[in-house]
């Protein structure tokens, strides 16, 4: 009888496996071609994306149309997306297209939370307000965040020059070499030397390119920097030298931006100090003694 019922589940199991193979075969398929050729996965799910008449560079074409930039805006919105990092040709498309996107989700935010009942004009308004200009703050958080990290690797970047000039490279060598040692440190600052190092290798002069760097970064160290090395270059005067005290001027400043923020502590406590401890340490002091008063009060009226 045992014999009989593990010969029944060997053979139920076997015709099982077999209708699942029969059934599921197509997503098996799919599943192993997935994982033997990723490549051609995506490139399936695109050709089906296409076939389907879907395209996001089509949406993000028809957004930016919703909202008009003349040529200056334009100008002016894709130098800020450089300062940002963002260097591809589709950045200013995409940002602009972003403004009616989150213009629509703030809209749907008010319609389906009810906030537009009460007083449909401001809020709306309010909607289109801070849809419109909520890509900008974002843009100009970018902005600050970037300059903040380049403001931080400058003093270690002016310290690897140094030590590659004087080992005997040139400046062009040494900004070279110090990008590709730096890349993973410091990537904000080795990226904006990178495309340093790229503009002199198509023939550009070495103070344009320099020049071309504190345009894009619009960091005010870097623009001192660069009006260093532009003089260092015209007088003759020796690069590592220059480079050196220039590094050491920015830890000191460094070091004093530190110290000043830690006198203005003392300044900045002091509002904490009266709205919360305060108000908790005269409870805890003059409570019990605000208690007692009133109960002598309170006999000496008996």
């Amino acid at each position: 009888m045992g014999i009989v019922v593990i010969a029944f589940l060997i053979v139920f199991l076997l015709i099982a496996s077999g209708g699942v193979l029969l059934f599921y075969r197509e997503q098996m398929i799919q599943r192993l071609t997935a994982v033997i050729s990723p490549e051609a996965k995506k490139s399936n799910w695109k050709e089906s994306l296409e076939q389907s008449g879907f395209s996001l560079k089509g949406v993000v074409e028809h957004l930016e149309r919703v909202i008009p930039k003349t040529q200056a805006e334009i100008g002016v919105t894709q130098q800020r997306l450089i300062r940002a990092g963002y260097r591809t040709d589709s950045a200013v498309k995409v940002f602009n297209s972003s403004k009616p996107l989150a213009i629509l989700a703030f809209c749907a935010v008010v319609f389906f939370t009810g906030l537009g009942k009460q007083n449909p004009f401001v809020m709306y308004v309010a909607a289109l307000g801070l849809g419109y200009l909520i890509p900008d703050f974002w843009l100009g958080r970018q902005i600050k965040k970037r300059q903040a990290k380049i403001r931080r690797g400058l003093p270690d970047v002016l310290d690897l020059l140094v030590i590659c000039i004087e080992a005997g490279l040139s400046l062009d060598q040494a900004t070279k070499r110090t990008t590709e040692e730096l890349m993973r440190a410091q990537p904000a600052i080795c990226d904006e030397m990178n495309i340093v190092v790229l503009e002199q290798r198509a023939g550009r002069p070495r103070s344009e390119c320099w020049k071309h760097l504190a345009e894009r970064t619009d960091v005010d160290v870097i623009r001192n920097l660069v009006t260093v090395l532009v003089q260092a270059e015209q007088f003759g005067t020796s690069v590592a030298k220059t480079l050196r005290v220039h590094s050491e001027t920015l830890r000191t400043q460094r070091i004093q931006k530190v110290e000043e923020m830690a006198a203005k502590t003392t300044v900045k406590m002091v509002f904490p100090l009266v709205l919360f401890i305060f108000p908790s340490l005269f409870l805890v002091v003059l409570g019990p003694a605000m208690i007692t008063m009133t109960d002598s009060f309170k006999a000496f009226l008996k």
